[in-house]
């Protein structure tokens, strides 16, 4: 096997994992604009407008509150990621390696009612934010002290973003609603692999800690079919982020040469589309929510960087979330709700262990407790189970099977003025 020239192919599928983390959170979307939205897995979330929240999903359907709204709120993704299986260079085993970490992410919203037709919202939050780091003992060895070794798969991979959103919603009439806005992403990582290779110029294979800012934009709307039942569908624009920063990425020369030193990275982000749906049963205290989201995953064709320089190619599909819930109106005080949804994998034909992406499934439970008619307390579970997936990178270099699984939890705090 040619040592170097899978450690080239295994320094540009780094480097890919740092642009596709930037933008699914290592492998998958974990939703956390709202605790009140992750109580029932954000079925019909883009319509239902409990609180200010509503605008992360929806601008237009800030027309549906009768008053000023303010919430914030975190919530707390913990993710559990199994490798096992593992074998390098077609024939060493590796021994599995099992990652957690724990994210808190929070969010805050001000809806403001100006009048009868305009209201308007400011919210930051996040979509993303998760950690993937292998122990620096993983894989080490296993080149037989004649390449580079397994530990170039695994290494240190940490993203952050933050969404900040302006947005403004206009009630046409009684019936019908439109809104927008623009949302301001700033978006970091952390990505470090090392080779195992005894020389100091060669130990290091990659480095970097960038960051960016992308600009995008939303269009919503909203039709009430009367004061119980209800449609909402919402379109979010995600922009294409230059990331700079420290970026280190060995030549292979032997003499510690950057092979990106000075380049941006160009990192096309995947706009989404979503339908939602609310009905309350007449007659009861029950409600039915819904929503079918689109990701647009396959923006990610290639990686270029600003310079001109084609990283890589590789193969994504877009993505779909089928969410389905219910809401029980228990009394004045307590409001109950629970949620299942279904999403697809955005990898296809690439896999990666430092990316364990697959198709999910999210259990979900809730409740709110309203105090003091304006005051309002939630919180919200969910249970994510993914699937097991065979990896096979840099044509067979490593081969293994990764599971992911996450908890998240969140509380939020909700006041109408």
């Amino acid at each position: 096997m040619n040592k170097k020239r899978l450690f080239s192919k295994t320094l540009l599928a780094a480097t890919i994992t740092l642009a596709t983390q930037q933008a699914t959170a290592a492998g998958f979307q974990l939703n956390a604009q709202s605790a009140t939205g992750l109580g029932r897995a954000f079925a019909g979330d883009a319509v239902i407008a409990d609180n200010a929240s509503v605008m992360s999903r929806n601008a237009a359907a800030m027309a549906l509150f009768d008053s000023s709204q303010f919430s914030a709120g975190v919530n707390y993704i913990k993710t559990d990621i199994d490798v096992s299986d593992i074998t390098y260079a077609g024939a060493v085993p590796v021994d599995d390696a099992n990652n957690s970490s724990g994210t808190p992410v929070p969010n805050i919203y001000y809806v403001h009612r100006l009048n009868d037709q305009w209201a308007f919202g400011a919210g930051i939050y996040s979509n993303f934010g998760t950690t993937n780091n292998f122990s620096d003992s993983f894989g080490a060895g296993s080149g037989g002290g004649m390449g580079p070794d397994a530990t170039v798969f695994g290494g240190t991979t940490e993203i952050k973003s933050i969404n900040y959103a302006l947005t403004v919603s206009y009630r046409v009439n009684e019936q019908f609603s439109l809104g927008g806005g623009l949302d301001i992403i700033q978006g970091s990582g952390k990505l470090k692999r090392e080779t195992g290779l005894p020389i100091p110029t060669l130990g290091t294979a990659l480095d970097v800690e960038a960051d960016g800012v992308g600009l995008g934009w939303n269009l919503g709307a909203v039709y009430e079919l009367n004061e119980r039942n209800r449609f909402g569908f919402s379109y979010h624009y995600s922009p294409e982020i230059e990331a700079e920063g420290d970026m280190y990425m060995n030549d292979m020369t032997g003499t510690g040469g950057n092979a990106i030193q000075g380049h941006t990275l160009l990192m096309p982000l995947p706009s989404m589309a979503e339908f939602s749906g609310y009905h309350e049963i007449k007659d009861t205290k029950f409600a039915v929510h819904y929503s079918v989201q689109w990701i647009g995953w396959s923006a990610f064709d290639e990686l270029n960087t600003k310079e001109g320089v084609n990283l890589n190619s590789y193969e994504w599909q877009d993505g779909m979330h089928y969410a389905i819930g219910g809401t029980y109106f228990l009394n004045d005080a307590w409001t109950l709700r629970a949620g299942y949804m279904y999403d697809t994998a955005a990898q296809d034909k690439l896999t990666s262990i430092s990316v364990p992406d697959s198709d999910r499934q999210w259990l979900s439970g809730g409740f709110s407790y309203h105090f003091e008619k304006k005051h309002t307390v939630d919180f919200g579970f969910t249970y994510l189970m993914g699937d097991d997936v065979d990896v096979n990178e840099s044509n067979g270099a490593l081969t293994a099977t990764t599971h992911a699984d996450a908890i998240l939890a969140g509380v939020q705090y909700s006041y109408s003025f």
